[in-house]
């Protein structure tokens, strides 16, 4: 076993020089991880830097959907420590920190599954095997943009290995150690981290039952790390439940997420990666859900469909099958979670996804093919176990096997593109992957010959993986494109548009007001670009939205297309009742206006400037952020929002509540005061100072109404009151006041949690 553990340190080089080839394209600058993760997450990791820098808690933002909340939100990057480590030190993240840091945590990721091996007592080349196929192949390469799953699924292979160790050593400091990682995994919040955390305790069951050392030897570890894991994740997943309950999708049903299954002939990109022209223009793809396999009721993006992960991990787990060597109890754990994890992705394709659907949090997820992630990592581990099978087995693999089985892969492959009319699409990429399993067959026919030199033989696999994922999971439209095509969001841009609406928004800005914009139909990456600049979107880019805001105003996921822009019938056309109410300014369409909102006459507003990027419009009436009402009318908001209907009433001096006081007109007399102004306006904490007539008002703040926001005034506390159907409102007496708002998401926390036990 010592002889099998040398070379590790040669391999981790060589796995760390292969991993920055493989990632110098996008670290150089040349290019950058597009679509989420610089349309979502770049703008999340600016706010969150600025917030930081600026003294400002980043636990809330107005600058999206009329004010969200960022601390329960799994996507914000409060609790991804590398992501907030940056931002604590970089005041201004770049485009290239945003990459480096998804490539270095794959990379750990990498490292974490060698040491494992290196436990496991499995030779350094399966080892490499499994770094370069987990870290560079399978989901982690062609999802990329999808950051939060990829945080995800580098925290596995670190848990596995402390976990793993933990019980191999019955230690309650390595438990404890897996345990604090573990948080990091499940704060990922994602069905990544979910099905993750399934396979994790089922390991950490299976260890139980099936070491030779008793059952009880292991609870000192494991209830080390629950302690830990526990310590960590119970607040900020309690404040996520709690958003869950309170956001536009709580749960998702069976169909909603049978939509989101991997086609089975997906798996096919296990052969070759590019035989349905992924990486090329999105015309050229055929492969599954495209119209070519006649599947109509499939909502994945084309790479979501792409699993390759090298030749060599391919033929290295043919080669182990085929050669019916022992295999270690835990390799055929994992072959099992394997087998598990691809019927789960395949979704409809299986009726083995409706029998899981029912397990307890699935419901809460839409996309089974998000299982890639994890079958990837295991198929890494499995494909590294059979390199170390191949290479320390006492006869040559049976390579006529191997070449049969390879060779029946790629015909069936090429029968498949027959048979979808797109063989002459499919001939050049088959072709090339055919060179690289040939190049990986040597490989196979040689290891053990080479295993005489070990480091000869890890030379040969790190740049025969390499070479490989270069070649086939390569910068391409899904995982690379020019930075410059995300200009609009770096925070120093030159953007006409962008800068336009500084301009406007400084020229507007008053003691009472602070006006948002909308930025629709311009493109995928600019409906989050309002978080980097600093500026309030009315709508915004994220799945999960509050569904008070929701129901009132129609906002959805997206913004990006010109139907995407749902209205609602409170919020019926941007010459409205609400679009006056949210402040909205400015709209910055990247179409003329009336292909957005059908309902739109000549004249309602102005159009003020025509960028390369938008139509730039203005809505004069936009109202001021803060209002004094010196009347308040009782209003049915449920009614409201279903019928779309507004009571005929001034809103800069009116406000509608659900249970409201005796209204008794008060107006402000000359000389006598009557007024409100935004004295200071942060993420977190908002202060107003009233000056209120006779007979005292309300204060109404037109941001989004959220239970953790509390208020004082003159230091006393005061009822925030749902107003106007999703707005904040407070009464106040006459005279001068201090009006408070504070964001205090723990203490609603713990209130609720009172509540819940009836303390």
């Amino acid at each position: 076993m010592d002889d099998r553990r040398s070379g590790y340190g040669a391999a981790t080089l060589i796995f760390l020089v292969g991993a920055g080839l493989l990632a110098s394209p996008w670290l150089s600058g040349r290019v950058t991880i597009p679509w989420d993760a610089k349309a979502h997450f770049y703008p999340q990791f600016v706010f969150l830097a600025h917030a930081l820098h600026q003294g400002q808690s980043p636990f809330w933002t107005p600058n999206v959907f009329a004010g969200s909340p960022q601390l329960a939100d799994p996507q914000s990057l409060i609790f991804a420590p590398f992501f907030l480590v940056a931002a604590a030190l970089s005041g201004e993240p770049s485009f290239i920190l945003e990459d480096a840091i998804t490539f270095a945590m794959l990379a750990m990721g990498g490292l974490a599954l060698m040491a494992y091996f290196r436990d496991r007592g499995f030779v350094a080349s399966g080892a490499l095997v499994a770094a370069f196929a987990f870290a560079f192949g399978g989901s982690a390469a062609w999802r990329i943009q999808h950051t939060g799953q990829v945080m995800s699924l580098a925290w596995f292979p670190v848990t596995l290995f402390l976990l793993a160790r933990a019980l191999d050593r019955r230690s309650a400091a390595y438990g404890a150690a897996a345990g604090l990682v573990a948080a990091f995994l499940v704060l990922g919040r994602d069905q990544v981290a979910f099905l993750e955390v399934l396979l994790l305790a089922a390991y950490a069951l299976f260890r139980v039952l099936s070491d030779e050392r008793g059952a009880m030897s292991a609870l000192a570890p494991l209830l080390a790390g629950a302690a830990c894991g526990l310590a960590v994740i119970a607040v900020p997943l309690a404040l996520t439940m709690e958003l869950a309950a309170a956001s536009n999708r709580p749960a998702i049903d069976l169909e909603g997420a049978l939509r989101g299954s991997l086609h089975p002939a997906a798996l096919l990109t296990l052969v070759s990666a590019n035989m349905f022209g992924t990486d090329g223009p999105l015309t050229d793809f055929w492969g599954p859900p495209s119209a070519a396999f006649g599947v109509k009721d499939l909502f994945l993006a084309r790479n979501m469909c792409d699993i390759y992960m090298g030749a060599l991990p391919l033929l290295s787990l043919i080669a182990a099958l085929a050669g019916r060597s022992r295999t270690d109890r835990e390799m055929r754990f994992f072959a099992g979670a394997a087998a598990a994890f691809t019927l789960y992705a395949i979704g409809r394709f299986s009726p083995a996804f409706a029998v899981m659907f029912h397990f307890p949090g699935v419901d809460l997820f839409r996309r089974p093919a998000d299982a890639t992630f994890p079958l990837g990592a295991v198929l890494a581990i499995l494909a590294g176990y059979g390199l170390h099978l191949v290479v320390t087995a006492e006869r040559a693999p049976p390579l006529r096997a191997l070449a049969a089985a390879t060779l029946a892969l790629f015909a069936l492959a090429a029968l498949v593109a027959f048979s979808k009319d797109h063989l002459g699409a499919a001939a050049v990429p088959l072709a090339e992957s055919a060179v690289l399993a040939a190049l990986a067959f040597l490989v196979i026919a040689f290891a053990r010959r080479l295993s005489a030199r070990p480091l000869a033989l890890l030379a040969v696999v790190g740049a025969t993986m390499t070479l490989d994922l270069a070649v086939s999971n390569g910068p391409n439209e899904s995982t690379a494109l020019p930075p410059a095509t995300f200009d609009a969001l770096r925070p120093e841009t030159g953007n006409e548009t962008i800068a336009l609406l500084r301009e406007k928004l400084a020229a507007t800005a008053a003691p009472d007001r602070r006006d948002r914009v909308e930025l629709a139909a311009i493109g995928f990456h600019w409906p989050n670009a309002s978080l980097v600049h600093g500026f309030d979107h009315d709508l915004g880019y994220n799945p999960i939205r509050l569904a008070l805001f929701e129901e009132a105003t129609g906002a959805g996921d997206h913004v990006a297309l010109p139907e995407q822009r749902v209205f609602s019938p409170l919020f019926p056309a941007y010459r409205s009742t609400m679009a006056d109410l949210i402040g909205l300014r400015y709209i910055a369409a990247g179409v003329p206006i009336e292909e957005i909102d059908k309902s739109y006459k000549p004249g309602d507003l102005d159009l003020i400037a025509r960028t390369a990027d938008a139509y730039v419009y203005e809505n004069k009436n936009a109202l001021p952020r803060v209002l004094l009402a010196t009347c308040a009318v009782r209003a049915d908001f449920a009614q409201m929002v279903e019928d779309g209907r507004w009571p005929e009433i001034d809103y800069r001096t009116v406000v509608l509540l659900e249970e409201s006081p005796i209204c008794h007109n008060a107006r402000a007399e000359s000389g006598v005061g009557g007024g409100v102004r935004l004295a200071s306006y942060g993420p977190t904490q908002v202060v107003v100072e009233v000056d209120a007539p006779r007979g005292g008002g309300h204060v109404v703040l037109n941001d989004v109404y959220h239970p953790a926001w509390t208020a004082t005034l003159d230091g006393a506390p005061a009822p925030v009151l749902r107003a106007n159907v999703m707005f904040r409102a407070v009464a106040v007496p006459e005279g001068r006041h201090e009006l408070r708002f504070a964001y205090r998401p723990f203490d609603e926390l713990w209130r609720r949690i009172r509540a819940a036990l009836r303390i």
